[in-house]
């Protein structure tokens, strides 16, 4: 009951971000909620969530695995891309995209409903190793076509949350403790950042034409973030030494639809965001009803 009354929140909040892009058209500015969310709640988010619990091994361990799982994917898709598309754009949006899931913004509450709060440390950093992803290997698919590597990685150093996890870790590395006070404003921001960002999601998907859209695109990275990446995870699961609680927690991370991020950066280096737009709204609609059997699934096979 927990967890669908969170998916039934999640998709509320993005729906109220649609429509109040559709009714507000011009005087919504998503530009200033991604400012918000990118500069102020997510690195709330990230360092509230690293400072949660002592770290231990599994929590280091854990976004390895996750890294380890993506690149395995990314070889693979990197192989068979060029056979699926023709147009070199659509290539690196399949080839990234499909590797780029809503791993803060919706795990993390997914996480929260399954097995609590003590379950976003790990969520948390899952989340980071996905940033880091995004900030390097994302970013360069996306621009490779308009800017150099460089001009890229000089903006993913200027991203604040990277620098948050880093503080909150050592904050946890040195046993600093944080007041109770202090920790309750944490804990409001943090959860403002998820909201904030569902609404902002809503906002993209307002804007997707579904009579232009290229399903061919949105379908096959569906299927690669719905179904493929899982299963690879599951796999990677099943041969690590991963307690299954935390084995669950990173499949729930890898089967998450694809991130508001996607748009952000593809717009940002004119890769089709439109596309990107149209593929998260698919993507998120695939999961609504895959949600539901993937966590029974998952649940079955590491309890």
């Amino acid at each position: 009951m927990e967890t669908l009354i969170i998916i039934t929140s999640i998709y509320l909040f993005i729906c109220i971000g649609y429509a109040l892009k559709k009714i507000f058209t011009h005087d919504i500015n998503e530009k200033t909620l991604i400012l918000l969310s990118v500069y102020f709640l997510q690195p709330i988010l990230t360092f509230w969530g690293l400072t949660r619990v002592s770290i231990n091994n599994d929590l280091l361990y854990l976004p390895l695995v996750y890294l380890l799982v993506i690149i395995s994917v990314l070889i693979f898709l990197l192989l068979v891309a060029k056979y699926i598309f023709e147009d070199k754009q659509e290539q690196s949006i399949f080839i990234v995209s499909s590797l780029i899931g809503n791993t803060g913004n919706l795990s993390i509450p997914l996480g929260i409903a399954l097995f609590g709060e003590s379950s976003v440390p790990y969520t948390s950093m899952i989340n980071i190793a996905n940033i880091f992803f995004i900030y390097t290997i994302g970013i360069f698919f996306y621009a490779k076509s308009s800017f150099s590597l460089k001009e890229s990685l000089i903006s993913m150093v200027k991203i604040p949350i990277l620098w948050f996890a880093l503080i909150a870790l050592l904050f946890n590395y040195f046993s600093i403790s944080i007041d109770p006070q202090i920790n309750l404003v944490l804990e409001m921001g943090a959860y403002a950042a998820i909201v904030i960002q569902l609404i902002i999601l809503g906002i993209y998907l307002s804007k997707v034409k579904l009579r232009e859209h290229d399903y061919k695109l949105s379908l096959s990275i569906s299927f690669v973030k719905l179904v493929f990446l899982p299963a690879v995870g599951i796999v990677f699961a099943l041969y690590s030494d991963l307690d299954n609680q935390i084995a669950v927690i990173l499949l729930i991370s890898l089967f998450a639809p694809l991130a508001v991020t996607n748009v952000n950066i593809a717009a940002l280096y004119n890769c089709k965001p439109s596309s990107v737009a149209g593929a998260i709204l698919m993507s998120s609609f695939l999961f609504l009803f895959l949600i539901y059997f993937n966590i029974e699934i998952v649940t079955w096979i590491f309890r």
